[in-house]
């Protein structure tokens, strides 16, 4: 059957120009772009007059578990808002459940109408500082290869062991190399002779850049650079001149982790090219990043064009400065028209890899008597202090009087942080010290802890955070807020403690109101604490993080002590 798109105005994606054209689609294919005829020419005619026609866009880079969302649900957020191809990369559930992990998630997005492609995870766990469900060897993801929807190696977090030039991750890297495939980078802030090792090692394009001339640098040296613009890391705004000449044609976009609330409100892929527009930028220019850019940094060579033998991944756009979709489809079927989604049928994951990710928590019950530090006296200690917006944490030497609440102290804002093992019950665990969540009361705790994915718990009393440790590891996984002990807020994440099981509707009106109770323990409006907390965790970004195997240093890779210097007022060693 040959349907004909009439009288619309496409958008070409290689020369940036707009011109009036009909768009002819044979079964999934694109067969034509130009002037055609009603009469012999199409089976179906649709009359798109006044609109513009363009691509699918495409997402380089995201972890869906990050949206706290199946697959399914997932598209069902997404696709209404333009996104016909995502290339994820699943080293959330992976670090939870390993190699199962990935084979649940490829199961439970097989036939959905968003083409869910995958980057294979490189670092299971991220560094020796973690201690993750499962680790992931070069030889256990090589059967992972030859799946169609599979492009390469996820992003290597790992810099320091490539810089170093480590057997296990370059046995990785030499892996997806050997096929011709795509590495993808991940190595904030770094620069000059160390940036020249990491991409001679093969790493071709990086979603990490928070500054312009560190994307430049990049973009100089044959890098492709991806703007993220998600829950956390919001750096669309600082990057800004790369959607100008000679830097966009090397740039594409990425949300990289956004939670539900903020894909149900503010949309997916087409809210960046909207903001980048409001910010005075070209909106072609940001539907070529999410488009034909995207698709040309991982080989997909039918994919991100309306042009003749492209797959018929096509939006209908109302307005193109709003970005506002009327019709979406996929593969030449409309899967949106005038922005209602159709239906289909639900993917079908095998019961044994089901059990597997809905069995993934293991920790005994906790006790205030866990969380406590026990010192004495006035000590200097490594605080780990939060950035707004950013993924980066920064290390601040405070002086802390442990005779006061075993060093919690809110009127300075200085809350107790605690990362416990909860993959093989090994009770291992750290207990630190945190600034900048601005939390007045209570306890937040949760198992979305990057990359790992274990207990993560910020609060004000020991009694609080053992009660919402206690909380999520009764859901077996989620998210859980307390205030006196009560809990009055929660988010269960029952599938390997990163996703949810209800619809999506139902877990963004949960998110929405997860993060409402976070405020009522004082936590400032901007600042969305699940997010930024699960990142406290995470020892390949800049500069301090914490783990259940310590304190972790991540410019030198050491683990530091809490103590770093003993003030000498309790005459205790530090």
């Amino acid at each position: 059957m040959r349907i004909l798109l009439k009288n619309g105005t496409v958008i070409n994606v290689f020369t940036g120009e707009i011109k009036r054209a009909d768009v002819l689609i044979q079964g999934d294919t694109i067969i034509g772009v130009g002037t055609y005829y009603t009469d012999g020419d199409a089976d179906e005619v649709r009359d798109v007059a006044g609109r513009c026609i363009c691509p699918g866009f495409i997402d380089g880079h995201i972890h869906i578990e990050s949206t706290m969302f199946t697959p399914s649900e997932f598209a069902r957020v997404v696709i209404p808002h333009g996104t016909t191809s995502v290339v994820a990369d699943p080293h959330e559930i992976a670090n939870v459940c390993g190699a199962l992990g990935i084979r649940y998630m490829l199961g439970a997005s097989e036939g959905l109408p968003l083409d869910v492609y995958i980057m294979l995870p490189s670092c299971v766990p991220a560094t020796h500082f973690d201690r993750s469900g499962a680790v992931l060897a070069a030889e256990d993801l090589e059967p992972f290869y030859a799946h169609p929807r599979v492009l390469g190696l996820a992003e290597v977090m790992d810099y320091p062991g490539v810089i170093a030039g480590e057997k296990g991750i370059m046995e990785k890297i030499r892996g997806a190399r050997r096929r011709g495939m795509t590495v993808d980078g991940h190595a904030p802030l770094l620069t000059g002779k160390d940036l020249d090792a990491y991409i001679t090692a093969g790493i071709r394009d990086d979603h990490e850049c928070s500054l312009v001339e560190e994307a430049k640098e990049r973009i100089r040296k044959g890098q492709r650079v991806m703007i993220r613009q998600g829950t956390a890391a919001q750096n669309l705004q600082d990057l800004l001149p790369l959607f100008e000449e000679p830097w966009a044609h090397r740039c594409l976009l990425a949300s990289d982790d956004k939670h539900p609330a903020d894909l149900m409100d503010k949309g997916h892929v087409d809210d960046m090219i909207r903001q980048a527009v409001r910010a005075g930028k070209d909106p072609v220019t940001g539907i070529r990043m999410a488009t034909l850019w995207a698709a040309e940094c991982f080989g997909l060579k039918d994919v991100g064009a309306v042009a003749p033998g492209y797959r018929a991944d096509i939006l209908v756009l109302d307005d193109i400065r709003q970005v506002r979709v009327c019709d979406v489809y996929h593969k030449g079927q409309r899967v949106v028209e005038r922005g209602r989604l159709t239906g289909w049928r639900e993917p079908v994951v095998q019961k044994g890899l089901e059990h597997a990710v809905r069995s993934s928590f293991n920790l005994d019950p906790l006790s205030a008597d866990d969380l406590h530090i026990g010192q004495s006296g006035v000590r200097r200690c490594h605080v780990i202090r939060l950035c707004r917006r950013q993924l980066i944490t920064e290390g601040a030497l405070v002086d802390v009087d442990f005779d006061k609440r075993d060093g919690v102290d809110i009127s300075r804002d200085i809350l107790k942080v605690a990362v416990f093992e909860r993959h093989r019950n090994t009770g291992q665990r750290c207990v630190g010290l945190l600034t900048g969540s601005g939390m007045e009361r209570g306890a937040v705790a949760s198992s979305v802890a990057h990359d790992s994915h274990n207990l993560i718990i910020i609060g004000t009393n020991e009694r609080d955070m053992a009660a919402a440790g206690n909380r999520v590891r009764e859901m077996g996984g989620g998210c859980a807020v307390v205030e006196g002990e009560k809990v009055i807020g929660e988010m269960p994440l029952p599938i390997a403690g990163v996703m949810t099981d209800v619809d999506a509707l139902q877990a963004a009106q949960q998110n929405e109101a997860l993060r409402e109770s976070v405020h009522l323990l004082g936590v400032p409006q901007d600042l969305e604490l699940f997010m930024a907390m699960s990142f406290v965790s995470l020892p390949v970004i800049p500069h301090i993080k914490i783990t259940a195997s310590g304190i972790v240093d991540v410019d030198s890779q050491k683990i530091l002590p809490l103590i770093a210097v003993d003030t000498g007022q309790n005459g205790m060693g530090g």
